[in-house]
């Protein structure tokens, strides 16, 4: 659940830019997510009147083999709001495909999917690009013809849903989705995907999320099963949360301990217990420097999925592990200059919105204090209250105070819109692949397995030393072969 879906175009050199021009050039499909909470089943979005289709047809600027249009969506699926957006699809030349249709789901929230479509399915799965038409689409409010602009929020966090922006940002981002909050949430996306669907004509489609794009295609499988044939969930976000506590993360902050310490069993074995080192800096560091360091750890996998290599960034400054050594043993040095390098915020709006992100984030998500409409007013009260029932060792390395400082909770403590409706908590019964790195902060492995059991037909693999993003980052091809073999099967 990450944070940074970064864009393929070049950056400038802010104070921020150091990390923006590291993780560009990794580039992710990635990451993070909304997070569902409990809904009434009745909300179901209606079809749009008019029949769908494709309009303004032309090649794809930069993506070889792949012809651009426009479809044309409801702003509201549920028609309680009038009027429309457009959103830009691509679609792979090969309309008859002999497997049939692919449609392929970026990460974020956030992250629009047009600018990766030739870097997925021709240079990282070309064996797939054979058998099927690739599809890709910029999810509403994304991508350089409709991303929800919030300068301040922007700024502040950049492709990041764990630095938290100050409330100033976030009521400034409020007023300018303005009485559209709501609108952005996944509940909105999957009707657009059928949308997608209806124009393009097919009666089934193979659905292949990353990251966000693994919550919005399982969500898109539950709501509309007989349209679907084959999923697979790369780098997996539970569709729903029954137990309202993915937002604080839980998970993830403990998963870390799991991650550092296997790390540190490649030869040569670190000889020391790294998750430790990593609670004894969060505990002597303020509790906003937490966050941070929460941040960059997050961060420094896009980079380093053994968290151990120096030359992973430039002048030798990479290993993480090390550093927290260090930084333990009285030289904060290394830690300093990597929380500097991957401090978040000032990515370009059109590779990543974050007012995107904060919209369908909080909308989709449940928390302590209920759902998006929840009055504000005694907000802070009621997450208080659980941050106190929850046994400290859950959070651990790190503490409740990161739980509760991260973004993900403080953008939503002051996020008043119209929640997503939660679809069924079941895949339907078809092929469903789920493929995890041992090594993600982003999406933990724990997440995976949580998901795999509302699949009655899946299937977990577990790549090894990998991290997040399995199809667009892996450095070997363990993981890629899997998929290779579940679609082309």
């Amino acid at each position: 659940m990450r944070v940074s879906g970064l864009s393929l175009n070049a950056v400038s050199c802010s104070q921020s830019g150091m990390r923006s021009r590291v993780l560009v050039a990794a580039v992710v499909t990635a990451l993070v997510a909304g997070l569902a909470g409990p809904a009434s089943a009745d909300r179901t979005p209606r079809p749009p009147a008019a029949e769908p289709k494709l309009t303004g047809s032309h090649p794809c600027p930069d993506q070889p083999g792949f012809t651009c249009s426009t479809l044309t969506v409801p702003l509201d699926h549920r028609g309680r709001v009038p009027g429309t957006l457009d959103l830009q699809v691509a679609t792979a030349d090969n309309a008859d495909a002999p497997k049939g249709t692919l449609l392929f789901l970026t990460g974020g929230p956030g992250q629009p999917g047009v600018p990766f479509s030739d870097r997925i399915a021709h240079q990282r799965l070309p064996e797939v690009a054979k058998e099927y038409r690739f599809v890709t689409l910029d999810q509403r409010g994304t991508g350089e013809f409709g991303a929800i602009d919030c300068p301040q929020l922007q700024a502040q966090v950049g492709s990041s849903d764990i630095a938290a922006p100050t409330p100033g940002a976030i009521d400034e981002c409020s007023g300018v989705i303005g009485d559209r909050k709501g609108l952005y949430g996944t509940e909105q996306t999957v009707a657009d995907y059928e949308t997608l669907r209806q124009a393009l004509g097919v009666g089934k489609m193979v659905v292949d999320g990353v990251s966000y794009g693994t919550f919005t295609a399982a969500r898109y499988a539950a709501v509309h099963p007989s349209h679907v044939r084959k999923v697979v969930l790369d780098s997996v976000l539970p569709h729903v949360d029954p137990q309202a506590d993915d937002g604080l993360y839980i998970v993830g902050l403990h998963a870390e301990a799991r991650v550092l310490r296997d790390a540190c069993t490649s030869a040569p074995a670190c000889g020391f217990d790294p998750a430790d080192d990593l609670a004894w800096v969060v505990r002597h560091r303020s509790d906003a420097d937490g966050v941070r360091i929460f941040d960059t750890m997050v961060s420094y996998e896009f980079v380093d999925p053994t968290y151990r290599n120096a030359d992973a960034l430039p002048g030798g400054q990479g290993d993480i592990i090390g550093a927290l050594h260090a930084a333990r043993h009285g030289d904060s040095t290394r830690l300093d200059a990597l929380l500097d390098i991957l401090k978040s915020g000032g990515d370009d709006v059109t590779g990543y919105s974050a007012g995107l992100h904060i919209d369908t984030f909080c909308s989709d998500s449940a928390f302590p204090w209920g759902r998006s409409d929840t009055p504000l007013r005694g907000r802070q009260a009621k997450l208080d209250a659980a941050l106190r029932r929850i046994d400290p060792s859950r959070f651990w390395p790190y503490t409740r105070a990161t739980s509760a400082g991260s973004g993900f909770t403080q953008e939503c403590l002051r996020w008043h819109s119209r929640p997503s409706a939660e679809p069924p908590a079941r895949l339907p019964d078809v092929p469903v692949l789920l493929v995890n790195g041992d090594h993600d902060l982003s999406t933990p492995v724990e997440w995976a397995y949580e998901e795999a059991g509302h699949a009655p037909n899946g299937k977990v693999v577990i790549v090894k030393g990998a991290s997040h993003s399995i199809q667009n980052r892996e450095l070997g091809h363990a993981g890629r072969d899997a998929v290779i073999a579940f679609l082309n099967g």
